[in-house]
């Protein structure tokens, strides 16, 4: 006995209907009332697998593979965009048409580079769901060219020898908190990304061996960078010691010896010295360093790379930057750190 529906609801012509294809699967040795069961079981955890569900599984497993706190919130900010929109969906019956409803609307704010952002973590989120077994298929992909692409904008930087030399005599003339400028005068000397220098920690850096090491969580590439320091960064460092090695962090928020200075900060000090967006900005020291130290000559353009922490994706060459280049970078530290003294002191 085989139970398909109630009459009226269901017509005797479909109950038929049902009744073909039922006594087809005993015919091949199946049992429909249990495949009936296991359809229904299906459906109701298709019904449960929603697209927020997996988002919070998707990044509980991002925690768990170690990814840094910062690109974690991100993630979760530009998630929670998502499920606002279609987070109650079953992932398996999300369709592109929905996700480009969501991704317009945040274009429609002006945010192209977001919306662009979004459709990638969406297309990580669903993949990840994929090889979970929730869904087969990918629909990001038919979204390729509906968005706007954002005009990139290099990060400004100041490459004019002299005029590099007036900004280093203005930090030095800068009247605000002495861990600013310090702060920039390490952007100068080191040109390590500003978010890596603002979450140092004393620790990472050790004196005896002039060297500075960037743990892999808060580098680009997740992979530990080593920075040389030449003595006028040590020196640097020494003065900033005594301000605030009581505590973890090199470059604490005025505010709080454990919070780190605010992303805002070396900005706002380029301001006050009159150096606007379009002139230089806190990224700019590393453009500042590459253009001079290229232009210069005198160094392997491999050992320039590798000592901005960048990924060569040449196969042969990456194999060779492996090695750091070390003794080259260090030689190249101290030729900067003189290179930038001169430059300041040249008032003409």
């Amino acid at each position: 006995m085989l139970a398909f529906g109630g009459y009226p609801d269901l017509p005797l012509a479909k109950a038929r209907k049902e009744r073909e294809l039922a006594r087809e699967m005993i015919a091949e040795g199946k049992d429909p009332g249990a495949e009936k069961q296991a359809d229904r079981e299906r459906r109701l955890k298709e019904r449960d697998q929603t697209f927020a569900r997996l988002t919070d599984d998707y990044l509980a497993k991002q925690a768990r593979n170690g990814r840094a706190t910062s690109t974690l919130k991100k993630n979760r900010w530009v998630l929670d965009m998502a499920c606002a929109e279609f987070g109650d969906v079953p992932v398996a019956e999300l369709k592109a048409a929905q996700i480009l409803k969501a991704l317009k609307k945040v274009e429609a704010r002006g945010t192209f580079e977001t919306a662009r952002r979004l459709k990638t973590v969406i297309g990580s989120v669903i993949r990840y769901g994929i090889s979970c077994g929730w869904l087969d298929a990918d629909p990001t992909p038919a979204l390729r060219g509906a968005l706007t692409r954002p005009v990139r904008k290099s990060h400004a930087a100041i490459t004019d020898p002299k005029t590099l030399g007036g900004l280093l005599r203005a930090i030095d003339d800068f009247q605000g908190q002495t861990t600013t400028k310090l702060g920039l005068q390490l952007l100068a000397l080191l040109y390590p990304r500003p978010g890596e220098l603002r979450l140092a920690r004393w620790q990472e850096f050790d004196f005896k061996k002039a060297v500075w090491t960037i743990p892999a969580e808060r580098t680009k590439m997740r992979r530990p960078h080593r920075v040389p320091l030449p003595h006028a960064a040590l020196e640097i460092l020494k003065e900033l010691k005594a301000l605030t090695g009581h505590g973890e962090l090199v470059l604490p928020s005025i505010r709080s010896s454990k919070a780190p200075m605010s992303d805002a900060t070396f900005t706002a000090a380029l301001r006050r010295m009159g150096y606007d967006g379009d002139e230089m900005t806190a990224y700019g020291f590393r453009a500042t360093f590459s253009t001079l130290a290229n232009e210069s000559g005198l160094w392997n353009p491999d050992a320039i790379e590798r000592a901005l922490a960048h990924v060569e994706g040449n196969a042969v060459r990456a194999a060779y930057a492996r090695s750091e280049i070390w003794d080259e970078r260090v030689r190249m530290a101290g030729w900067w750190a003189e290179f930038l003294d001169d430059l300041k002191n040249a008032r003409n």
